[in-house]
């Protein structure tokens, strides 16, 4: 509860979920938050996308996007590496593409300023 945020679209402000559906920790080259749940008014196409470069490398993936002002806002892992393999089938959001409502102090913040409890995925 002290570190519960509502997270939104940074271009149109929907509410695309909350800090109660994080479940991983951000792997190295990747700034996201990985979450296993997400609202209504986050959407995916059916057509799967190929990391070109960097964290995302030769991953397929499919990309989520605002339902309201159709931003990219992440992805969602649906083959890759066995380094990032515990994210395949999570909601992954950009953190720069999130701003975070802090319900406790009601501020919003940057998504890449917050440092949300330590969570981890059970093998």
């Amino acid at each position: 509860p002290e570190e519960c945020a509502v997270f939104h679209c940074r271009r149109c402000w929907t509410v695309l979920g909350d800090s109660l559906q994080l479940c991983g920790q951000e792997p190295p080259g990747l700034s996201v938050l990985i979450c296993f749940k997400v609202t209504s008014d986050v959407t995916w196409e059916d057509s799967l996308l190929v990391g070109l470069e960097e964290a995302l490398l030769g991953c397929a993936y499919y990309l989520l996007t605002c339902r309201s002002c159709g931003l990219a806002l992440g992805f969602i892992l649906y083959s890759s590496g066995s380094d990032l393999a515990y994210l395949r089938g999570l909601f992954c959001f950009f953190k720069e593409s999130i701003i975070c409502y802090l319900l406790k102090s009601q501020m919003i913040i940057e998504a890449s300023k917050v440092n949300f409890p330590a969570v981890t995925l059970k093998e």
